[in-house]
C-alpha cells in the first residue's frame, strides 16, 4: 500500500490530509472546553448545535461548490478554503460569545465543505490506475482512523503545558501547512464541462448519483454506515462511564477498539478488492455492523453490558464500516466522466452526512430515552434497511459495458455500419437515460 507513496504528487496531498486532520482533531478537543467555558453545564447543548451546523454546512454547501469547482484551478482553489479554515479557527481563541462560535464553525465548516469533495476529486486524476487509487482510498481511511487515536493523545501532551487555547493555534498551524503542501505540487486542472444554468450546475452532481443504480445503493449503504457509527461515537461514553462505571481511559481504549477494527478493515482491502467487486465486499460489511449491533444488544438483554463484549462489538463495527467507507471512491470514479467528479464527489459528501444528520440526534434521543437494548435494536434496524435497500438498488451484475442499439442513428453513422439496426457494446455513462430507468 505504501509504494504509492512514491508518487511526489500523491505523498504531499496526504501529507496535507493528514496535517489538516490532525488540526481539525485539535480543535474538537478545545471546543469542548471553550463551550464548557462559556456555557457551563449547558455545553453539551452548545456542542450539539455545533455539530448540527457542521452538518447542515456539508449538506447545503457541498453541492453548490461542487457546482463551480472546475471553474477555479484546483491547487488555487484548496489552498483559498485553506486559508479561510485557518482564519476562521484563529478568531476562535477570542470569542466571548456562544453565538460568535456558531458563526466561526458555520464559516470553517463550510469551508471544509467546499474543500473535502474538491480534494477527494482530485486523487483519481492523480492517480488513474484503479489498483493505485484503490490503495489511495484505503491510506486516507487509515488517516481518519490514526487522526481518532493521534489527535486526542497530542491534545493531552499540549494541555499538560498550555491552555486550551493553544490548541486552536495547532489548528491554524495545520491548515497553513496543508496549504503550504498544495502549494508545493502542480494538479491536474478540472476537465471544462458544458456551459449549464445555476440550477443546473448546483444539482447535477445530486441527479447523476441519484439516477445511476451502483450509487442509489451507495447512499443506501451510507446510511447503515451512519446508523452504526452514531451509535458508536455518540454512546460510548455513556455506554462505559454510566453503564459499566468505568474511567475515562477506559472510553479511549473502548473508541480504539472501533478504529484498530477500521484499520484492520482498510489494511486488507485492497488486495480484497483486487479479487473480489466492490459490492460483495461492501455488502458483508455493512451486514457484519447489523450482526455485531444485534448481538450485542442480545448480551445486554441476557446477561447484561460487559466491557468485553462492548469491546468485540466495537472492533466488528468498525470492520465492517470500513469494508463500506473505503471502496466508495471507486464507485464514485467508476459512475462519472472526469469533467463531472467534483460535483458527484460533492453529492456523496452532502447525501452522506445527511444520513448523519438523521443518525446522530436519533442514536442520542433513544439512549437517553429507550435505554442501550432499544438503541442498539433500533439503530440496528436501520442499519438493515439500509442494507435491503443496497441489495434491490445496486444490480448484482454493475457491468462497465451495456448492449443496446442506436435505432434513431442516420445509415452512415460509423455505429452502424450500414445497418439500420447494429446491436454493439460500448461504455455508457452512468447518467445515460437507460441508467435513470434503472438499467
Amino acid at each position: 500500500m505504501l509504494e504509492i507513496l512514491a508518487d511526489r504528487t500523491y505523498r504531499h496531498l496526504f501529507a496535507a490530509q493528514v496535517v489538516a486532520l490532525l488540526g481539525t482533531g485539535l480543535a474538537t478537543v478545545a471546543l469542548g472546553l471553550l463551550a464548557y467555558d462559556l456555557a457551563g453545564d449547558g455545553a453539551g447543548m452548545v456542542l450539539g448545535t455545533v455539530f448540527t451546523i457542521k452538518m447542515v454546512a456539508y449538506v447545503c454547501i457541498a453541492p453548490i461548490a461542487g457546482a463551480f469547482a472546475d471553474r477555479v484551478p484546483r491547487r488555487a482553489l484548496l489552498v483559498a478554503l485553506d486559508a479561510i479554515r485557518a482564519m476562521a479557527a484563529l478568531c476562535l481563541p477570542f470569542v466571548t460569545e456562544i453565538w460568535q462560535v456558531y458563526a466561526l464553525i458555520f464559516v470553517l465548516q463550510s469551508a471544509s465543505a467546499a474543500f473535502t469533495p474538491t480534494f477527494q476529486a482530485t486523487i483519481p486524476d492523480v492517480l488513474p490506475e484503479e489498483a493505485r487509487y484503490t490503495r489511495a482510498l484505503s491510506l486516507s481511511r487509515l488517516a481518519y482512523d490514526l487522526e481518532n487515536i493521534a489527535s486526542p493523545t497530542l491534545a493531552a501532551l499540549l494541555l499538560a503545558l498550555l491552555s486550551y487555547d493553544a490548541l486552536f493555534l495547532g489548528t491554524v498551524a495545520g491548515f497553513v501547512a496543508s496549504a503550504a503542501l498544495v502549494v508545493s505540487v502542480l494538479l491536474p486542472s478540472p476537465q471544462p464541462s458544458a456551459p449549464r444554468g445555476i440550477y443546473d450546475r448546483t444539482t447535477r452532481g445530486i441527479r447523476i448519483y441519484l439516477a445511476t443504480p451502483r450509487l442509489r445503493g451507495l447512499l443506501s449503504l451510507n446510511l447503515a454506515a451512519a446508523a452504526a457509527g452514531a451509535m458508536v461515537l455518540v454512546n460510548t461514553v455513556v455506554l462505559v462511564r454510566g453503564g459499566l462505571g468505568l474511567g475515562e481511559s477506559a472510553v479511549a481504549w473502548t473508541m480504539l477498539a472501533f478504529g484498530a477494527g477500521s484499520m484492520l478493515s482498510a489494511l486488507a482491502l485492497p488486495r480484497l478488492l483486487d479479487r473480489v467487486p466492490d459490492r460483495p465486499v461492501m455488502l458483508t460489511g455493512a451486514a457484519g455492523m447489523v450482526a455485531s449491533l444485534l448481538a450485542l444488544a442480545l448480551i445486554v438483554a441476557l446477561a447484561g453490558l460487559s466491557w468485553p463484549a462492548l469491546l468485540g462489538a466495537w472492533l466488528a463495527v468498525g470492520m465492517g464500516y470500513s469494508a463500506v467507507l473505503t471502496p466508495s471512491g471507486r464507485l464514485l470514479r467508476r459512475s462519472a466522466r472526469p469533467e463531472d467528479r467534483p460535483a458527484l464527489f460533492a453529492a456523496q459528501f452532502a447525501l452522506s452526512h445527511a444520513c448523519w444528520l438523521v443518525a446522530y440526534p436519533l442514536s442520542g434521543l433513544l439512549m437517553t430515552h429507550a435505554g442501550a437494548g432499544a438503541a442498539l435494536v433500533t439503530l440496528a434496524g436501520l442499519a438493515a434497511l439500509g442494507v435491503a435497500a443496497a441489495r434491490h438498488l445496486w444490480p448484482p451484475h454493475d457491468p462497465r459495458e451495456v448492449e443496446h442499439t442506436h435505432p434513431e442513428l442516420p445509415l452512415d453513422h460509423p455505429h452502424l455500419d450500414g445497418e439500420r439496426r447494429h446491436s454493439h457494446t460500448f461504455v455508457i455513462d452512468d447518467d445515460h437515460p437507460r441508467w435513470a430507468q434503472g438499467y
